[in-house]
């Protein structure tokens, strides 16, 4: 397979970028994305010049670091991770435009590659258990129904990899913040920081400089993981409850 790469090209934060054109010869079918451009990286370091970087870290779809737009789409034409996309999902002869996440609380650091660091500080702001509870207790020492229990599982799925917020035309974050707050909030060893933890991880957000939400559900037809539109709504049931709560 031969194909005709547009890649974002730029040195760092400050300075501006610009597509580079690249052509790319014996892909097979079989090759991840990731892979393909493995061998665009090997074919530019043995021509002598500074190969594309990206972010990469298990290749098998669980660590949510492989963050690019391909052709306009978040990690690309399939809903999966850009490693676990396959060059069979292209054609011979193919343009394949690649691309950054663009959001303004993603800055890039170089090339493909940029700082979701805001992510960490989202989960920072809410993620802490204040409740002395000793050594580690039995699996089954609290009790949580079974609907309950599905419902914190399906939100613990998100793996932070950021395609919501690439995706999304307002740059929001809101799917994201909701699944871990609906993951930590529904049981009950996250009961005693529900109100505060909603709270101070919205505010994170905004400050963070995402944009706000509306509804568009571009966001949860990118996510690899299937997290759900419903999880905002939630969440801002939460975060109503939260607030009344706080100003009686």
């Amino acid at each position: 397979m031969k194909l005709t790469l547009r890649v974002w090209r730029q040195k760092n934060a400050e300075a501006p970028g610009a597509m580079a054109t690249y052509e790319v010869e014996g892909i097979s079918d079989d090759m991840s994305f990731l892979e393909m451009l493995d061998t665009l990286n090997e074919e530019l370091i043995l021509g002598g010049d500074d190969p594309v970087a990206f972010d990469h870290d298990c290749r098998e779809g669980i660590c949510g670091a492989c963050s690019l737009v391909i052709n306009g789409d978040a990690h690309g034409p399939e809903r999966t991770t850009t490693c676990q996309l396959h060059m069979r999902s292209f054609k011979d002869g193919d343009t394949i435009d690649v691309e950054p996440w663009r959001a303004s609380a993603f800055p890039v650091v170089k090339d493909l590659v940029v700082d979701r660091s805001a992510f960490d500080r989202i989960i920072q702001a809410g993620g802490y258990i204040t409740a002395p509870t000793g050594a580690a207790p039995e699996a089954h020492a609290t009790a949580v129904p079974k609907p309950d229990a599905d419902f914190a599982f399906e939100h613990a799925e998100c793996i932070g990899c950021g395609a919501c917020v690439a995706a999304c035309p307002n740059g929001s974050a809101m799917l994201f913040t909701s699944a871990k707050i609906n993951h930590l909030n529904v049981l009950p060893q996250g009961a005693p920081e529900r109100e505060t933890r909603v709270l101070d991880m919205v505010a994170t957000m905004d400050e963070e400089g995402f944009g706000g939400c509306t509804l568009t559900g571009e966001c949860a037809t990118a996510c690899p993981k299937g997290i759900p539109l419903p999880s905002i709504a939630a969440m801002n049931k939460e975060w109503l409850r939260a607030t009344r709560k706080a100003r009686r």
